[in-house]
């Protein structure tokens, strides 16, 4: 479970809170107040992360880099430069 100790902890709380609703999307936008679509982009960027972590294809810096673009911290036009 090495995917689980490299998410931040928001995102292991997210996991944790998916899991008790029983992997109810729709539950899980109601626990934390937001809509459906909100949710939704929200796992599909931990699903990114996950399968970032899987890859053994790509560098550290690659990889970190790749998170940064996950979390819309830099622009993916930024990343390929």
């Amino acid at each position: 479970m090495n995917w689980f100790v490299k998410l931040d902890d928001e995102d292991r709380e997210f996991v944790k809170q998916l899991t008790i609703s029983s992997g109810s999307l729709k539950t899980l936008a109601k626990i934390y107040q937001v809509s459906y679509p909100t949710v939704r982009t929200r796992l599909d960027r931990i699903i990114q992360k996950i399968e970032l972590t899987q890859t053994n294809t790509h560098t550290s810096f690659e990889n970190n880099i790749m998170q940064l673009v996950i979390e819309e911290k830099i622009s993916l036009d930024i990343a390929k430069k």
